[in-house]
């Protein structure tokens, strides 16, 4: 599932602007940079919820739910199956989450910079990761 988030602070004065992403619940941060017209993604977490800051730029994020992901990580409307895919598009200043068991794809349309962050590391301390094609197995 794909659902907006909010920033926690924003504070804007004469000397510029501080947005607060988040205080606590995420242990993994990525700056992301992405040219124009590439494709990233293309898989699915069992465990982690990835969050993404359009910094500049946008994406246009394609996503689903796998057929075989648990009821509790659905929400009503979430597309079930590739052949429900949903797209949506983000742009600077907007803030999202993509839940555990939602196969997304990210297309971006120019240059974008994104802050990334995932609530459980995706690099497991036996250096397995939370990162897995559609075709393999929950």
């Amino acid at each position: 599932m794909i659902r907006n988030r909010n920033t926690d602070f924003s504070f804007k004065d004469n000397r510029g602007k501080l947005t607060q992403l988040v205080h606590n619940g995420f242990e993994q941060f990525n700056i992301l940079e992405s040219n124009k017209g590439v494709m990233r993604g293309g898989h699915f977490h069992k465990v982690s919820t990835e969050a993404f800051f359009v910094v500049r730029g946008s994406v246009e994020v394609g996503y689903y739910m796998l057929d075989s992901a648990p009821d509790s990580e659905c929400g009503e409307d979430a597309p079930k199956g590739r052949e429900n895919e949903k797209k949506i598009t983000f742009s600077q200043g907007d803030f999202f989450e993509v839940t555990p068991y939602t196969v997304h794809s990210m297309y971006f349309p120019e240059d974008c910079i994104m802050a990334q962050m995932y609530s459980i590391c995706v690099e497991a301390p036996d250096g397995s990761k939370d990162i897995y094609q559609d075709s393999e197995s929950v």
